[in-house]
């Protein structure tokens, strides 16, 4: 067993590893054109057990991103306004925790060396499953607990804080090794407004920054007289005095009414802000999506530009609409997508058709 800081979650129907992984799939793989084994970009249908099982031999540790948005056990029916259930959330309790550990086993043994998974989940039940996945990919191996804002503030009656929020919990299968892009995210008006206070009549919004820094250089060149000015007591110039009258020549210096000399920093170079652990990305209303859990597709693309590359494999177990499959080939990525849902693949048919992506179909036939 990994390590789990010495918690273990037991519960009724859980499988050992070796069960889970000793498994043989009661079935087969068959497309339109008779081959039995998909090649990316594929969507099979069928139970996403099974398919995993069959799946691992031949792509064993082959996905660099596993997102994942299994059923909340909520214990409720799910569907599109005027139509038939899409799905059944129907699990709960022990029944719901031994299905998604059974999958979670798999799903570990198909992410890469480099992979990460993002697993999103409903709160009320989240708190159970970062102890599965602390067990299954090891607690080491966490790295985010995000906060996703779904919706906007509540007014309910009951007697409870507002409930707008779920998570999403991201592990590494090797901490500090996983793809990793630094995707920034733009700075909003406000900020703008409030960073950079001051306007340049040709670039815009700007600020200004100290040219000297602390500590002291004795003999070197930041430390010694530019333009008939030292830098303070205890501190040294930031760059050279070459570069500093080349900053100047520039006009990128602004010089204070005392003399001060100041850096200009402007509004347009800024990189953007590094993404926090609370993101908000508001799901639409069911008269807008093409399927009752549909997510923001600017999420997706924030967990596939940040935790994969261009060559890299993106898993979706629980495709649903297809979001995943859709933006992983919007950014270039070759992706596996799994449901079990007629109505999904009915949606991600429609929705594969509108987005021109040419996919391979096909059906995990059971065994009778």
């Amino acid at each position: 067993m990994l390590n789990t800081r010495n918690c273990t979650l037991f519960f009724e129907g859980k499988w050992s590893e070796e069960e889970i992984l000793g498994y043989v799939p009661s079935g087969s793989m068959i497309s339109h054109d008779h081959s039995s084994f998909p090649e990316p970009n594929a969507f099979i249908f069928g139970d996403n057990f099974e398919i995993l099982a069959s799946l691992v031999p031949h792509y064993r540790e082959a996905f660099d991103l596993i997102y994942i948005d299994p059923p909340f056990g909520t214990g409720q029916d799910f569907s599109q306004p005027e139509k038939d259930v899409a799905y059944s959330d129907d699990l709960i309790d022990h029944e719901f925790l031994a299905f998604l550990h059974k999958r979670l086993v798999l799903l570990r043994e198909l992410l890469s060396e480099r992979g990460t998974i993002y697993l999103h989940i409903d709160k009320k039940i989240g708190h159970y499953v970062k102890l599965i996945m602390d067990e299954v990919f090891g607690y080491q191996n966490f790295i985010n607990d995000i906060t996703r804002i779904k919706c906007n503030p509540k007014n309910f009656s009951r007697k409870a804080y507002g409930n707008y929020s779920d998570m999403i919990l991201v592990y590494a299968k090797k901490r500090d090794q996983q793809i990793w892009n630094e995707v920034r995210e733009p700075l909003t008006e406000s900020e703008v407004k409030k960073l950079f206070p001051k306007i340049h009549p040709e670039k815009g919004r700007y600020t200004t920054h100290p040219l000297h820094a602390p500590g002291e250089t004795i003999n070197g060149d930041t430390g010694q007289e530019w333009k008939g000015l030292f830098p303070p007591k205890g501190r040294h110039w930031r760059y050279s005095r070459e570069e500093l009258s080349k900053l100047d020549n520039e006009g990128l210096i602004e010089w204070s009414s005392k003399g001060n000399p100041r850096k200009m920093v402007f509004a347009k170079e800024h990189p953007g802000k590094k993404v926090q652990d609370v993101w908000t990305f508001k799901d639409k209303g069911m008269s807008y999506v093409s399927y009752p859990t549909e997510k923001n597709h600017d999420l997706l693309q924030r967990i596939i530009q940040h935790s994969s590359h261009p060559d890299s494999l993106v898993l979706d177990a629980f495709a649903g609409s297809g979001g995943t499959l859709i933006n992983a080939s919007r950014l270039g990525r070759k992706w596996v997508g799994i449901d079990q849902s007629e109505e999904a693949k009915v949606v991600i048919e429609e929705n594969m058709e509108k987005e021109g992506i040419v996919y391979r179909s096909l059906l995990f036939l059971a065994e009778e």
